[in-house]
């Protein structure tokens, strides 16, 4: 008997029995933090005696705040959510082996996803049209015709796999619809035994502010498309069992401060903490003071602080907000018991209440709270409103060059008449993103200031591109039942669409005269958003300079026109009598937003917009979907590709094989991010991406960008290694001038070029690669991509001084083999410059079921010389050997499935 038997319990709620794991009576329990319980009951409840077993759950048990992580677990999550952007890829794979399966003579309708998997399409609308009042049918019209074979495709995968849903577009942003519909936070389902299994919802998801979800409770958060269809699949993550930091909020936000100006305070505060790889979890009587949609914009900005994760517990705020969602009362009484039960209760005033122990310890009073932004290039990097003006002055002259002109630049329009703008003029201030429209006081503050300015005579300066993306078609609803859509019209905040839109970077054109005018003239203008990411090029490339703010903030600097102005001492403007108006005449108080939200917002509006959340609109119920369990791939589509990772598999997967003859690609330093590895953003004509369109009869204004073809393979695999600030020291090693960007030596051609261009002809000619780096190789967002686009340039080796830890387990996961140079020694002390060629012994051990602590390196120079050493072989678990031997996670799970 294990545990998983002996835990085995039945809970009441609402005049059911359930079935549930019950881990309260557990020693060692009490005193955990409420992420770490719900990983304890994640553990139980999967023992399978193999990858998980009874000692892991006690090792959990015994969790030392104090000690730094060691352990390593497997965490099974209980749903896989995804955007289109990076959802579409996993999809393809799932279609691919669907293939595979039939070629191998199996029945295809065995890969399905293992469980419940969503994706909501909202990473795809462009604001194309904006300050008119049909703006979101016309930007949903053309959203249609540039992402047709997409979602063609996406239609096909809503009704050939099960266990898969599709949030069509227009519907909402991933993670508002996730908190407002698709979260359960405690999940049931029907057993083999007739009974019903209760238990907590956990839910990992191809976006990184996936972690919004943790203000319901629900612990989750962002990772790569591999881990993400691996998920899907059945199969556990690895993680390392994570320092728990307790933060603890106390008091109530004062007059004037928004949750943005809060979320903006602790990104600041953890930021300077240092919270990276740790769990943040919130607690103290002051959390029942915060209401769920403040949560929710806390957890969303996780990745902004840089935590794993940043989770409230299920409290009687949990059961409010899912009643006023639409859940059913079945379903919160559910959530209440299985929470007290199960010790996951989390308020601090009951009797019973257990303060948890944490690794560390922080504190924030929200009467401390002062109006913020964070800005210009980064969302740690907070700035007092009051002394934003003066901030931006100290900033601005280091995004002036000597082609900046410093005086007022005449612009001539039609659609918005003539003025002048000059370096500061916000070119562009929109209301998007998942941080903010989750939250009804935000957009209803947004509202009343529109309302107030509207009142006044006050419009937003005629160079400012204004837009109001909502994150779900309840937003619209509310505002429109406030009377508040009518002044954000007034304004020129006519609804855009449903999605990411700005801060995904779709902020759409410029007015062609105000792109013009800023490019020829060097000009430094600026953006003002309420997102939750600011990177440098990221909002718009004709804008230098990008802010974070709340709703209201992004309207009143909209006003203002300028990020070069002070709201205390500058008046907006005049009203009809000439008297001068400041932004304190116009900003609301927490009382009047307070009485809008409570008269305007209510139950019966989502269960009205999540009816038919799946159904979509006329163009998604008209698109020409293909039909059958497996998909009819298009030759010439340049968008949705069959992969090609299983062609040529075979039921039993071939010995592996030591790594003969192996040429350098790429030689790098510290710190190489999947940012530089994996394809994304535009690409230029000239790149193997661009030439392969361009060859295909695509035109550059119909390219797109790499995240809307990341289901086309060929397209991805040319983009991989090719960001602009790549520096591949391989091409000084040469002689070469290191050109930035996707460029290496070819040793068979002898010349320079491409990263890719190499990669077939050294494929072509059957010789290996390898990649050469330096310490914390892959950081960044764990991108599938970066993995994916590795193997296919045909890397079987990446030899580095350290790697970060996702990474690492997506390259296993894609077959590729991850080593590491001996302790304290890299290429450089090696006396290795990348013209050498490989050879690694002692990879076939894994054959005998052993996995090699090394493996031998003999690196034979040009003159016939060797350095030879012994490389740590950074396959890490049981699991993971698995993966490698069969070439990669997907191939070992398809033949499983089929067993």
């Amino acid at each position: 008997m294990s545990l998983r038997d002996d835990q085995l319990a039945t809970l009441k709620a609402a005049g059911k029995d359930f079935d549930y794991y019950n881990i309260a009576n557990l020693d060692g329990i009490d005193h955990l933090p409420y992420s770490l319980k719900v990983l304890v009951e994640n553990l139980v409840r999967n023992i399978d005696g193999a990858n998980i077993t009874d000692e892991h759950v006690k090792t959990l048990l015994d969790w030392d705040p104090n000690a730094e992580p060691s352990h390593e677990i497997q965490f099974t999550p209980s749903r896989v959510i995804m955007q289109d952007f990076t959802g579409v890829p996993c999809i393809v794979d799932l279609a691919t082996m669907r293939d595979a399966v039939k070629d191998l003579g199996g029945d295809p309708e065995v890969i399905n996803p293992q469980v419940q998997s969503d994706m909501v399409i909202d990473h795809s609308v462009q604001i194309d049209k904006y300050g008119i009042a049909d703006a979101v049918q016309q930007n949903m019209d053309i959203e249609y015709q540039r992402n047709g074979e997409r979602y063609q495709f996406l239609r096909w995968g809503q009704q050939a796999f099960k266990n898969f849903r599709v949030v069509p577009p227009g519907t909402g942003i991933i993670h508002q619809v996730n908190i407002e519909y698709l979260a359960k936070v405690v999940m049931s389902k029907a057993e083999a035994n007739g009974n019903t299994l209760a238990y907590l919802d956990s839910c990992v998801g191809t976006d990184s502010h996936t972690t919004t979800e943790n203000g319901l409770g629900v612990l989750g958060w962002g990772v790569g498309g591999i881990e993400a269809e691996a998920a899907m699949l059945g199969q556990p993550i690895s993680m390392l069992v994570p320092r728990v930091v307790g933060f603890k909020l106390t008091g109530s936000i004062p007059e004037g401060v928004t949750a943005t100006d809060v979320v903006l305070t602790i990104t600041d505060m953890l930021r300077k903490h240092g919270v990276v790889g740790k769990f943040v979890e919130f607690y103290g009587e002051g959390i029942a003071s915060v209401p769920l949609a403040n949560r929710a914009t806390i957890g969303n900005m996780g990745p902004e602080f840089g935590s794993t994760c940043g989770i409230f517990p299920i409290d009687n705020v949990t059961l409010d907000y899912l009643r006023l969602t639409g859940r059913s009362e079945e379903q919160v009484a559910l959530v209440e018991a299985y929470a007290k039960a199960n010790k996951l209760w989390g308020d601090a005033s009951d009797p019973d209440y257990v303060e948890p122990q944490y690794s560390e310890y922080e504190e924030l009073d929200l009467g401390t709270v002062v109006p913020s932004i964070a800005g210009p290039k980064r969302p740690q990097d907070r700035i007092l409103l009051s002394e934003a003006k003066e901030m931006f002055e100290k900033t601005a002259p280091a995004y002036e060059t000597e082609k900046t002109v410093k005086d007022p630049v005449a612009v001539s329009t039609d659609f918005r008449g003539d003025f002048d703008i000059e370096n500061g003029d916000v070119a562009i201030a929109s209301i998007t993103s998942c941080t903010n429209t989750s939250n009804p006081s935000v957009m209803i503050a947004a509202g009343l200031i529109a309302r107030n300015a509207h009142a006044k005579g006050l419009k937003p300066k005629p160079w400012v591109k204004t837009s109001l993306a909502p994150g779900s078609q309840v937003v619209a609803d509310y505002l429109k039942a406030a009377g508040l859509q009518d002044d954000l019209d007034a304004l020129g905040y006519q609804l855009v669409g449903f999605g990411c839109a700005t801060c995904i970077g779709n902020s759409g054109p410029l007015l062609p005269e105000i792109s013009e005018a800023i490019n020829a003239n060097d000009l430094t203008v600026t953006a003002v958003l309420s997102g939750n990411r600011n990177f440098e090029g990221r909002i718009s490339p004709d804008v230098k300079m990008n802010y974070l703010a709340s709703p209201p903030l992004v309207i009143a600097y909209a006003l203002a026109g300028t990020m070069d102005f002070d709201f205390e001492t500058q008046p907006l403007g005049t009203d009809a009598d000439g008297n001068d108006v400041y932004l304190k005449d116009i900003w609301p108080t927490n009382a009047e937003v307070a009485a809008v939200v409570d008269g305007s917002v209510s139950r019966e509006m989502f269960l009205k917009d999540y009816a038919s959340v799946f159904d979509g609109d006329h163009r998604w119920k008209g698109l020409d979907v293909p039909e059958g369990e497996l998909f009819a791939w298009n030759d010439k589509s340049t968008y949705v590709r069959k992969q090609t990772f299983f062609d040529g598999m075979k039921a039993t997967p071939d010995p592996v094989a030591d790594i003969r003859g192996a040429r350098v690609l790429a030689l790098l330093g510290d710190s190489v991010t999947t940012d530089h590895i994996s394809p994304a953003g535009a690409f230029k004509a000239s790149s193997p991406a661009g030439k392969y369109l361009t060859e295909r009869g695509v035109e550059p204004k119909n390219f797109n960008s790499y995240g809307s073809r990341r289901g086309n393979h060929e397209i991805m695999v040319r983009g991989t290694f090719g960001n602009i600030r790549l520096r591949n020291q391989l091409l000084a090693s040469v002689g070469e001038e290191v050109t930035p960007g996707g460029f290496t030596y070819d040793f068979l051609a002898k010349k320079p070029t491409t990263i890719f261009e190499a990669s077939r002809d050294y494929i072509d000619n059957k010789v290996p690669l390898v990649v050469l780096a330096g310490k914390e190789y892959g950081t960044g967002s764990s991108r599938d991509w970066a993995a994916k686009g590795t193997v296919m340039l045909g890397v079987k080796a990446v030899i580095t001084e350290s790697f970060e830890r996702i990474h690492r387990s997506n390259l296993i996961g894609m077959g590729v083999l991850p080593l590491q140079f001996p302790a304290g020694e890299s290429y450089e002390s090696l006396g290795l410059n990348g013209t050498e060629t490989y050879d690694i012994a002692g990879v076939e051990k894994l054959n005998e079921g052993v996995t090699p602590k090394t493996v031998h390196v003999t690196a034979t120079h040009e003159d016939g010389s060797k350095t030879e050493f012994d490389a740590v072989v950074r396959i890490d678990t049981p699991g993971e050997a698995d993966y490698y031997r069969n070439g990669g996670i997907l191939q070992y799970v398809l033949r499983n499935l089929m067993k």
